[in-house]
């Protein structure tokens, strides 16, 4: 580019607020970064020759780029993976394009979300925890901060001609920038979408959610979340159709649903009533029967045993079984409503003659089915302590389970319900180690370029979505972003498996890692270690009142799965192959220390407020930080 200088003489100190004037006026230039000037400039206007850049246009006839993610949903939910929750529109999607079966996240959900948007690892971006002031830290791979040398998505489509609109839950802007006030560069708006509606936290009400629009917070009008992110998603579309008919966009639907609070309206979880009455050792058992049918597991997968945490569904009294059914039958109720606002979406591109030149990317989940609601299930906000025994809350529940799902609770089902919509997995969200955490339904739909719908087997991760839509566009990675030079992308394209089932995955080597859970995965070997005291040991140790020791990584046990012969990780191989495990653990240490995951950071850390000690958050409980993660 060619510059311009400007000539700047210090005579004297007087003159010292000129200076300052030209001197940003000088540094305002550069930022906005002006196309070099190819005209001619004479004496007078006859000597000379105006000169207009063209603007940055997408090519004719690009396609639209829609990407859906939605939150806590396990493998074993949706009925578009053989889950027993009717989703008849992600169905539709999916028997209509791929169906990716082995697909990952991070296992929880600002990760996901940030290692989605720039298409590398989470603590490479440094979002290794949340950007919460309670989980994050003031080191690279755990502040919270997304780079500007981390581009997103919609900054790069942005500057490549597309509009730019994001709907819903966005996770990644740091809590002392999420007021009126900004500063906004981590905000929607300041990291390329045009217009964002939604919520900047972890989680909201559906009904009264601490909504924005923009750069300001707004009032919510009284509807369900989900109902008004749709409304304002089509919006959005209609007026830039209007304005500039046929100009590409790019949309970011990302819903609340189905995180907790579950709420929804009651038509919607009395379409359940008394279809999970048999319990959730049925439900497993029922959806692994159909995940076999439809092909999205092996067909000689058997289930892992009941966690041990898990009562046998049989041996419930009539109340507590009356009570466990509720939750869930408002949690599928909450997840199909969710299927129906996705489809108010898809039902306005196809009535719009927009859907068929559209790609649309839908991950089920950002990780696996969510273990928050414990044993019992919640209708009240959950803070890390509250003193009451497993039999109090659950008469609590009992006595208000007319109110389970309604706008005046928060409500959350319970871990039984998790495991059963994590079939045929172990475990659950947060837990890095397993596959029951980071283990995701993912929907590729685009029919003009999937030629036989079907299902790809090929291992994937959330890093490699953005270059793979960047190559169904033909858009090169950037090199810079409005002059900040970009490091590169680290996902991995698997665009050669859109036509070909049998392509080679060019993902070798994964790392996780959440909050003391780890695991490192090398083209079909995979070496995970859980971390003690979990985020669920903490909780019960405050609540208790007891003392916990302090974290041990290297008493961290390891375990060896071979995952392209026992993908639900039932066969422990780290006795037999112990030089395997070595191997893989260094394999992790090399990536830990290339994607800034040091130092190790766990629940306990979190939950004793031992990290981001600074004076916005001097004299805060753990209690109250939560709190504000999840207006």
């Amino acid at each position: 580019m060619k510059k311009f200088k400007n000539n700047i003489a210090i005579k004297s100190p007087q003159k010292g607020l000129l200076i300052t004037a030209l001197l940003l006026a000088q540094l305002s230039f550069a930022q906005t970064k002006p196309e070099e000037f190819k005209g001619v400039i004479g004496k007078t206007l006859a000597e000379s020759k105006e000169y207009w850049p063209e603007p940055v246009t997408a090519p004719k006839g690009a396609p639209n780029v829609v990407w859906i993610i939605l939150d806590d949903v396990g493998y074993g939910a949706s009925s578009a993976f053989g889950g027993q929750i009717e989703t008849p529109v992600l169905e539709s999607l999916a028997n209509n394009g791929l169906r990716y079966t082995n697909f990952h996240t991070t296992a929880i959900c600002a990760p996901t979300r940030s290692a989605l948007l720039t298409g590398s690892n989470s603590h490479k971006v440094h979002v290794g925890g949340f950007s919460h002031t309670i989980m994050s830290a003031g080191f690279p791979g755990w502040d919270g901060r997304l780079p500007s040398k981390n581009g997103t998505v919609a900054e790069i489509l942005r500057d490549k001609g597309y509009n730019t609109f994001g709907v819903g839950k966005y996770g990644i802007t740091p809590d002392e920038e999420a007021t009126d006030a900004g500063p906004f560069d981590h905000w929607p708006t300041g990291k390329g979408f045009e217009h964002f509606y939604g919520f900047l936290g972890s989680a909201t009400d559906q009904y009264k959610p601490d909504l924005i629009e923009d750069q300001a917070h707004i009032t919510p009008d009284g509807r369900h979340l989900s109902e008004q992110i749709t409304d304002k998603a089509i919006s959005y579309i209609q007026k830039q159709q209007k304005a500039a008919p046929g100009k590409p966009f790019f949309l970011y639907y990302s819903p609340a649903a189905v995180h907790a609070p579950h709420q929804v309206a009651q038509k919607w979880s009395d379409t359940y009533k008394g279809k999970f009455d048999d319990g959730w050792d049925a439900y497993r058992e029922k959806t692994l029967a159909n995940q076999k049918k439809l092909g999205v597991i092996p067909a000689d997968a058997v289930l892992p045993e009941r966690n041990s945490l898990i009562a046998d569904w049989k041996k419930l009294t009539p109340d507590q079984k009356k009570v466990y059914s509720k939750f869930m039958e408002v949690y599928a109720g909450y997840l199909t409503y969710t299927d129906y606002e996705i489809g108010r979406l898809i039902t306005y591109l196809k009535e719009s003659n927009q859907l068929e030149n559209t790609v649309v990317f839908v991950l089920i989940g950002d990780n696996g089915a969510s273990k928050e609601g414990t044993l019992q299930g919640a209708v009240d906000r959950q803070t890390y302590v509250n003193g009451d025994t497993e039999e109090k809350v659950f008469q609590n529940n009992l006595n208000r389970i007319g109110e389970i799902g309604t706008a005046q609770t928060y409500t959350n089902y319970p871990l039984g319900w998790a495991q059963a919509t994590n079939t045929p997995f172990k475990y659950w969200k947060q837990d890095a180690n397993s596959e029951g955490g980071t283990h995701n339904p993912l929907i590729v739909y685009y029919p003009k370029a999937i030629k036989t719908p079907g299902i790809r087997t090929q291992y994937s991760h959330v890093i490699d979505i953005l270059p793979t839509t960047l190559d169904i566009l033909g858009v090169k990675a950037p090199e810079s972003i409005r002059e900040v030079k970009q490091d590169t992308i680290q996902g991995y394209s698997f665009y050669n498996s859109l036509n070909d089932a049998k392509a080679v995955s060019l993902h070798k080597i994964q790392h996780y890692y959440i909050f003391g859970s780890r695991a490192i995965y090398n083209d079909g070997w995979k070496a995970a270690a859980a971390h003690h005291p979990n985020s669920i040991e903490v909780k019960e140790a405050l609540n208790n009142k007891v003392n916990l020791p302090p974290s041990d990584f290297d008493k961290d046990v390891w375990e060896l799965y071979n995952i392209n012969e026992d993908f639900n990780e039932r066969k422990d191989l780290a006795k037999k192959y112990p030089e395997k495990v070595a191997e893989l653990k260094k394999l992790f240490d090399q990536q830990a220390k290339k994607n800034n995951l040091y130092p190790l950071i766990d629940w306990q850390d979190v939950y004793l407020r031992k990290i981001h000690k600074t004076p916005s958050t001097e004299g805060k409980s753990a209690q109250e930080l939560l709190t504000k993660a999840n207006k």
